[in-house]
């Protein structure tokens, strides 16, 4: 068996529009000065909490809260009036269609996400049944601890040496070397490929029809 995890934002969705105005708008609710469309990129993949005391500078576990509240009624409204900002990256569906039918393959997910909104995006792209295992802060630490992934695989009985992480971020790779798994770069996302080959990729991609071959380069 080889379990193969993805991450989401930045890996099989373009949500980087979407999430770096939530944040400027979030911060600036509060007071606060704006990220930069940049800065809030460098922290896409953790958890909220984290990546709101990160952008913030600031260990106020009140503010953070504050922070935290406010970016997830920004989002809920959105979904109201920004459908169709949430897309799959080109060739992804068509990359997990073809990993699920192959009987030796389980997929899952590995994401900064909370499960509500992993639940909803999966239901809105009709690929829920794809992944027999979702991680998320919800009940793992942030990334890039190697909790998602050392949780996926007791679920599923993968072995590290069996089990791929694919991700855009240096969190990604940061945690799959954390977990000791084999770790895939996707060059699409929100961090440069260079960070995350001296985080410790084991390969890079460029688009999805490459993906079949790197895993089976790494696990075969």
């Amino acid at each position: 068996m080889i379990l193969v995890m993805f991450d989401m934002d930045g890996t099989l969705i373009d949500t980087q529009a979407l999430i770096t105005e939530h944040m400027a708008a979030t911060f600036q609710s509060a007071g606060l000065a704006a990220p930069t469309p940049e800065q809030s990129r460098r922290v896409i993949g953790l958890s909220l909490p984290v990546a709101m005391a990160r952008l913030a500078q600031t260990d106020d576990a009140v503010l953070v809260e504050q922070l935290v509240d406010t970016y997830k009624s920004h989002y809920r409204a959105s979904l109201l009036t920004d459908a169709g900002r949430e897309g799959l990256y080109p060739g992804a569906r068509d990359a997990l269609d073809r990993l699920s039918r192959r009987d030796e393959i389980v997929l899952g997910i590995a994401t900064g996400k909370g499960l509500n909104g992993v639940h909803r995006i999966l239901e809105l792209h009709g690929i829920a049944g794809h992944f027999s295992t979702l991680q998320t802060p919800d009940h793992n630490p942030s990334k890039p601890h190697p909790g998602m992934l050392e949780t996926a695989m007791r679920e599923t009985g993968a072995t590290p040496e069996r089990t791929v992480m694919i991700g855009d971020t240096t969190f990604d790779i940061e945690m799959g070397v954390a977990a000791r798994c084999q770790t895939i770069g996707v060059t699409w996302g929100y961090h440069d490929p260079r960070e995350l080959i001296a985080a410790g990729a084991a390969t890079m991609i460029d688009q999805y029809d490459q993906l079949d071959g790197a895993i089976a380069r790494l696990v075969e």
